[in-house]
């Protein structure tokens, strides 16, 4: 069977809008994908933006100041968990304000503060400047909790996609540098290996969705020269860490039809093998990004219902 005859039906939908899109092969075309982007984002819905504050950030770095953006419930009484969250869009698009649904829905159904991360993208700005963007990201969180109304033993950390694997990869820098203590990771379909090698890389070469030529493209654009080789750094590539203890609970989310599946896989089995509390969760039938391109389907709706009650759990 193709990929197209395994899609969930409810889903359809998504598949459609992807055939008719060109991914971008240049820099150039990369630059006017991300301005189309932005213009097509929708008005914030006054349900969410009523019943939710936004206020946005500078955490200090090295290099630049990096752009943090929160959700916090504006009825909400004292300190409330916290979830620090990563956009995806394959290391090289997607922005925090692309994400203001997303964060603004968690932050309301949830009761959570949500502390959103706008980092430098690839290739303007390759490895490291996102792990920078998001370790400075997080440590002025977690240095801050008070000013967000956080409780600091209730934080946890999320990304969906390029957002995953750059959380994976944060989680590991702050076990190494005795970083922030957090509570949980969420790695939603997480983009962890460079190293195109698993099944499911090649199995997945040429589908609408993102794809193996796409995929490939991406981490070229990140990583440069050392893209492939023996030189690329675990906090890029996280697959690549050898040693995946001490890390916290993790929640893995995938489905049967995306590209990261099996590199997902193994992440998940050595997190449990290095004794890490873990949860994998594949679902039959979808493709990578599919919740958020059909949210109604009943798998979409299973998937973010997933989430949450393993957030909750983890945050009680």
């Amino acid at each position: 069977m193709t990929f197209f005859d395994r899609v969930d039906p409810q889903l359809q939908a998504g598949v459609d809008f992807l055939v008719g899109r060109t991914p971008p092969g240049t820099p150039e075309e990369l630059v006017a994908m991300r301005a189309a982007n932005l213009a097509r984002r929708p008005g914030l819905p006054a349900e969410l933006t009523d019943a939710v504050t936004i206020t946005d950030h500078v955490a200090p770095g090295p290099d630049v100041g990096v752009p943090l953006r929160s959700y916090r419930p504006a009825k909400a009484k004292g300190p409330l968990p916290g979830l620090f969250w990563i956009h995806g869009g394959g290391m090289v698009a997607g922005s925090m304000a692309e994400d203001d649904v997303y964060c603004l829905k968690l932050a309301k159904s949830l009761g959570l503060v949500v502390v959103s991360l706008e980092y430098r993208l690839a290739p303007e700005h390759p490895f490291p400047a996102a792990i920078n963007d998001a370790y400075q990201g997080l440590l002025w969180t977690a240095a801050n909790t008070g000013l967000l109304g956080i409780d600091p033993h209730r934080l946890a950390i999320g990304g969906a996609s390029a957002g995953g694997g750059i959380a994976a990869g944060t989680v590991l820098r702050a076990r190494d540098e005795k970083g922030p203590a957090l509570s949980f990771q969420y790695l939603a379909y997480p983009m962890l290996d460079d190293r195109d090698h698993t099944p499911s890389n090649s199995e997945f070469s040429g589908i609408p969705s993102w794809n193996r030529e796409r995929n490939t493209l991406a981490w070229s654009w990140l990583l440069g020269p050392a893209h492939g080789t023996d030189r690329v750094s675990e906090y890029a590539s996280p697959a690549r860490a050898t040693d995946l203890s001490r890390l916290p609970p993790t929640l893995i989310q995938i489905g049967e039809l995306d590209l990261f599946r099996d590199e997902n896989f193994d992440y998940a089995a050595r997190l449990l093998r290095a004794g890490v509390s873990t949860e994998f969760q594949v679902y039959a039938g979808v493709y990578h990004g599919a919740e958020g391109l059909v949210p109604d389907a009943e798998v979409s709706v299973r998937i973010l219902r997933d989430r949450d009650e393993a957030l909750q759990r983890a945050l009680a």
